[in-house]
């Protein structure tokens, strides 16, 4: 029997009516500003050449690691998926069939963040009012197909009809951004800008990196084969990304290591390095004195760092040979800030004028470690609930193990860090929900006023990020 797709109002909030009623008053007061996405991974082409989207399931399943590493951890192979191989191996090129796979075993997301990211895009995108299932699958694509094919679904026409603000996307240093410079000079008034990622030239265990290196210094002219060309290249790869509007720099490390060695230490480092043979101790010692002079770089430029470490990428090597990175296979590892951190923050921790924010994928942290830490050094604020813990249970964990040390202030808000475009007003939507729930708490548990809770809401849903991502 086909169900009915309905999101209730009340979906997230509190059980207990009075709480319940504060949560709806504050929700009320920002559920409709404009969405500030200062870190994500949508793609800058979409913008640029503003063209419909091709089907279903290129839209909604394939970009989504949420979505297929679900399917893989239930025996699907992502062949069927339709994932592009790297090795050759053939894949599902039918998206009719691909979508009737994903519909099949939709129920294997019940009670995860999916779930509620998918029906949100299916009720309030695309107006479904039946649940998703075998039956309804052909229904399903059907009406999704043909609404891609109109103008109002064009990506442009989505941006702004999620009052997106503005969107940042993250490109490697080595990327052109000839899509950001279509969009520039389009005449289109949408705020999309870059982020600079700088892990291709920055980790030797990145693939193909003294390759990238060469690269590099093709682009800017600078001398690689040395470090003093080596950072000139980078601040001159910077200076360019910061002309096409990126406010920040991003840092996907394996672990939170940083260092601050003296110029010979350093020199002799990136020297090995750079010849394609370092040891395991090098490479991570490399990336720890790299994330120490980016700090130091950011405080020169002025651009945001954030620093997003904890991930054991393409755990699965299976997976990693045959499809390549960002397939799901990334898995959270123990993460430890407190030591790690610390060269970094002798050597510009306290300058008020930088800008750190730290994410974590380990929460036991939380509150041991990175709540004191950001609640006390001026450059480190927090990064919100990410990746794993984008969830309603993390967000919740979120805020109570570190606002109690950290405050608010020392948090930046939200952000969706997604390649899943349709679902960003969703993501943030549930953000809203929860934060304006966690003060409705402390509203009625007199911990907090009513009109500061609704200063807070603001700031949470809104004011922060604009702020800290100086957009």
């Amino acid at each position: 029997m086909t169900r009915p797709l309905h999101l209730h109002p009340d979906r997230l909030f509190p059980a207990d009516k009075l709480t319940r009623d504060i949560a709806r008053r504050l929700y009320e007061s920002v559920k409709d500003l404009p969405i500030i996405s200062p870190h994500g991974h949508t793609d800058p082409a979409w913008f640029a050449d503003n063209q419909p989207f091709g089907n279903p399931a290129q839209l909604l399943i394939k970009p989504d690691h949420y979505v297929f590493r679900m399917l893989y951890s239930q025996g699907i192979p992502l062949e069927r998926l339709g994932i592009p191989s790297r090795d050759g191996t053939p894949v599902e090129d039918d998206p009719r069939a691909i979508w009737q796979l994903f519909a099949d075993n939709y129920h294997l997301f019940r009670g995860t963040p999916s779930r509620i990211w998918l029906d949100s895009v299916f009720h309030d995108v695309f107006e479904l009012d039946v649940a998703l299932d075998s039956t309804t699958a052909g229904y399903y694509y059907e009406a999704i197909d043909s609404c891609l094919k109109k103008e109002e679904f064009l990506p442009r026409a989505l941006f702004e009809r999620f009052r997106i603000e503005v969107i940042a996307t993250t490109e490697s240093p080595l990327d052109d951004l000839r899509h950001h410079q279509k969009i520039k000079e389009s005449g289109w008034s949408g705020r999309v800008i870059t982020a600079f990622r700088p892990d291709p030239v920055l980790d030797p265990d990145y693939e193909s990196f003294t390759d990238n290196l060469d690269r590099l210094a093709e682009i800017t002219g600078e001398d690689t084969g040395n470090y003093t060309g080596y950072l000139a290249a980078l601040r001159n790869r910077r200076e360019f990304f910061k002309g096409m509007g990126a406010t920040s720099t991003d840092h996907g490390h394996p672990t939170a290591t940083t260092a601050n060695l003296d110029r010979s230490e350093a020199e002799a480092l990136f020297n090995r390095v750079r010849k394609g043979n370092a040891s395991a101790e090098d490479a991570e010692l490399f990336r720890g004195q790299m994330l120490t002079e980016m700090a130091r770089m950011s405080l020169e430029d002025g651009l945001v760092m954030q620093i997003h470490p904890g991930s054991v990428r393409n755990h699965n090597p299976l997976i990693f040979e045959r499809y390549g990175r960002d397939k799901g296979a990334d898995i959270p590892s123990r993460t430890d800030y407190v030591h790690a951190l610390r060269p970094l923050l002798e050597a510009v921790g306290n300058e008020p004028d930088l800008t750190v924010i730290l994410f974590t994928l380990d929460e036991t942290s939380y509150s041991r470690e990175l709540a004191p830490l950001a609640g006390h050094y001026p450059a480190l604020k927090l990064g919100p609930a990410w990746w794993f813990h984008d969830s309603p249970e993390g967000m919740r964990r979120f805020r109570e193990q570190v606002t109690e040390t950290a405050g608010f202030y020392n948090t930046v808000g939200f952000n969706d860090d997604t390649r899943a475009f349709l679902s960003i007003p969703a993501r943030h939507d549930v953000a809203r929900r929860m934060d304006c729930t966690w003060l409705a708490q402390l509203v009625a548990e007199h911990r907090l006023a009513e009109d500061e809770a609704f200063e807070l809401a603001h700031d949470l849903s809104y004011a922060l990020a604009k702020r800290a991502y100086k957009l």
